[in-house]
């Protein structure tokens, strides 16, 4: 191979590592912006909620996990269920409904579905589509 056959080919080789790091690069990027705009962020409202339909709530569900799915706070939940917070966070409801309330069956998720109905953020306008 010749002096300049040899040079044109590392010179290649260098271009075409140059274009591999550049599109990856600009996929990172463009991941990372993605997820950055996806996140909860100070100051910005947080996400609509993803789930309206109450009738979907099990009793295996946590009030924190139905607070984050329905965009309800959990201490509103926890109000109005009047227990504590402090210890109950990772309970499921059928575990709070049998240390608070074990006479009453079904009393914790009922009362789960009707604050959540109660205390729904309203849906954001529906635009139509072009």
């Amino acid at each position: 191979m010749s002096p300049t056959k040899q040079k044109l080919f590392i010179s290649g080789l260098i271009i075409l590592g140059v274009l591999i790091v550049a599109f990856f690069g600009v996929r990172a990027v463009h991941a990372f912006r993605h997820i950055r705009d996806d996140g909860f962020r100070p100051g910005h409202p947080p996400p609509a909620p993803s789930e309206t339909d109450v009738e979907l709530i099990r009793d295996w569900m946590t009030l924190s996990y139905i607070s984050k799915t329905y965009g309800v706070p959990d201490h509103i939940l926890f109000k109005e269920l009047g227990i504590p917070e402090e210890g109950n966070r990772e309970k499921s409801l059928k575990e709070l409904n049998d240390e608070y309330f074990p006479d009453q069956a079904g009393f914790v998720l009922g009362t789960v579905k009707k604050a959540i109905n109660d205390h729904r953020p309203p849906a954001p306008p529906t635009t139509p589509a072009p």
